[in-house]
């Protein structure tokens, strides 16, 4: 079903949203969107809100299974300020959030679906999952010249590091529990990426409460919803296979034309499979076997 604004779906239809979980699909381009959808209907998600421009195409068949939402995708901020939308009005659900040509997975999503993995996290007593944005890209930009490709798509296996976070309030002492990681195309390619945009982390699971609010790096109001492991031990952790930093490398006139490739060394065939990011150390298990 097609809704003209956001705020008018949710002040009809927010508490059929309840208890979830919702996936919040904003796509800022006609790029791999039916494949997005695909992907996390088939996750197990409840309900899922697609935040589109309205002269996105969308195959009928998808559509008629999600709910399309007109919105202004390039609006500052625009996924965040969405996010904490919804937060507000379905608290109690857990949400999921990403942009079209990204791709959710988690340990063993292959076998348990994405109930499993929040049923499983709630008995932890966190709020919040963390997840990486893993870089996918093709690696032949003569055929593939926005660098997507779901048959070819390559990640690279090395290159990703955790920098402390510093907390501003405590005399740039350490946050606990917390850090800033890097890696991939945005590592790489850093000369073509601002500072502010270069982490890849990213906390796209939670669990919604009236009053928290998503900041547009992708961290929460709430300081222990940030943290990737629990004061006893880690946590589960989920990664979010994305060709968004390709496309706009791609996109962009000033490193279209530096960048010939991005295949280097370390690049490796994406298996599409958890068990290859959890044996490249890209997510892990924790508890959960």
């Amino acid at each position: 079903m097609r809704h003209d604004s956001l705020w008018g779906y949710l002040s009809r239809h927010a508490g059929a949203l309840v208890p979830g979980p919702v996936a919040l699909v904003m796509a800022e381009d006609e790029v791999e969107v039916a494949s997005t959808l695909r992907h996390h209907l088939a996750a197990g998600f409840r309900h899922l809100l697609l935040l589109a421009p309205p002269e996105i195409a969308l195959d009928p068949g998808v559509e008629a299974q999600v709910e399309r939402i007109d919105h202004d995708v390039f609006a500052d901020d625009a996924l965040s300020r969405a996010v904490n939308m919804v937060n507000e009005a379905v608290p109690g659900a857990w949400i999921f959030y990403c942009y079209n040509a990204e791709y959710l997975f988690f340990p063993f999503c292959e076998t348990r679906n994405f109930r499993d993995l929040i049923a499983f996290h709630a008995e932890e007593r966190r709020e919040a999952l963390l997840t990486y944005v893993i870089d996918l890209y093709a690696p032949d930009l003569e055929r593939h010249g926005n660098a997507v490709s779901l048959e070819e798509a390559h990640l690279d296996r090395s290159g990703y590091y955790a920098l402390a976070r510093k907390d501003a309030e405590r005399d740039w002492a350490p946050k606990e529990r917390q850090l800033d990681f890097f890696g991939g195309l945005r590592w790489r390619f850093e000369e073509h990426v601002p500072w502010t945009r270069r982490k890849i982390d990213r906390v796209s699971i939670f669990r919604a409460r009236r009053g928290l609010r998503l900041s547009s790096d992708f961290t929460f109001s709430d300081e222990e919803m940030n943290t990737y492991a629990c004061p006893w031990h880690n946590n589960i952790t989920a990664a979010v296979c994305s060709f968004r930093t390709a496309k706009a490398l791609r996109a962009n006139p000033g490193s279209r034309y530096d960048i010939k490739s991005f295949h280097w060394h370390n690049s490796v065939p994406f298996a599409w499979h958890s068990q290859q990011l959890m044996d490249l150390g890209l997510m892990e298990p924790g508890q959960w076997f």
